[in-house]
């Protein structure tokens, strides 16, 4: 296990590139081959704006890995957090650790983006995206971004994990970002199973719903057991789901500038 963890700590940059580049390319191939709906949009103009707002997002990675790297020395330094008050096996920690990560660093800080006003304002760049595919995953405003990193610094405060157990972590997020946004059709029977467990991409639609009250459903990202518990999952009919956001122009889901100033137009009727 410890042989295991050190190798997501010394991963070098090039590496995790990698890993991001061949999650998405391996779902944009499934999805443009086995499609959950077939509707015609310009799929490389669309990929453009996303992984536009993917190159903000890797400038955010750099500040913030200073940060952590500050953050996790600090932590070791004065023994700080939850995995400090006890002696247990490597593998129940990180069991720990993650689950903490998800539940904070995911399902949490995307509760409170819909939920807070302000908070939703940022978010709502993510929502207006019409032609849900695998490159929306990367689709968020840099300040929501920043938010998103924050709580997870806050996880790993109150846990002291170590670091080897984050990037581990920041290595299975990347997987299960683009695999709920794919349009990949996952046969209905498989997904619903899954999704006893893990979110998967049916589960994930249901919130990219163009209305309320889905959009507020399916917050999770790794482990769906989170909605469970609080009571926000939801599995319907995927047929019905209209992807977007009837609270902004619809038309201008592709215009960079248009989405970047979301957060602050103020003809937007925001309905939180």
């Amino acid at each position: 296990m410890t042989a295991f963890l050190d190798f997501f700590e010394h991963m070098p940059i090039w590496q995790k590139l990698i890993w991001l580049i061949s999650i998405i390319t391996i779902f944009w191939i499934l999805e443009g081959y086995y499609p959950f709906r077939k509707n015609a949009y310009q799929k490389w103009r669309h990929a453009r704006t996303n992984l536009t707002l993917l190159s903000f997002t890797m400038i955010i990675n750099v500040v913030f890995g200073i940060i952590t790297a500050g953050i996790f020395l600090w932590g070791q330094e004065i023994q700080f957090g939850i995995l400090h008050w006890f002696d247990a096996p490597i593998w129940i920690e990180l069991i720990i650790a993650l689950l903490f990560l998800d539940l904070i660093a995911q399902y949490g800080i995307h509760y409170f983006l819909h939920k807070n006003k302000w908070l939703w304002h940022l978010h709502t760049i993510h929502h207006s995206d019409t032609h849900l595919d695998v490159t929306s995953g990367t689709r968020h405003h840099p300040m929501d971004f920043i938010m998103r990193e924050i709580a997870a610094l806050f996880a790993v405060i109150i846990t002291g994990m170590p670091i080897s157990f984050y990037l581990l972590y920041r290595i299975i997020t990347i997987f299960f970002t683009y695999w709920t946004h794919t349009r990949f059709n996952v046969p209905e029977r498989i997904d619903r199973a899954l999704s006893y467990v893990i979110v998967t991409p049916g589960m994930h639609r249901f919130h990219h719903h163009r209305e309320m009250p889905w959009t507020d459903t399916n917050f999770g990202n790794i482990l769906s057991i989170w909605d469970r518990i609080f009571g926000t999952f939801l599995y319907d009919d995927s047929k019905k789901i209209v992807f977007g956001l009837d609270i902004v122009d619809e038309t201008k889901t592709d215009i960079l500038k248009y989405q970047l100033k979301l957060p602050f137009n103020k003809e937007v009727n925001y309905k939180k």
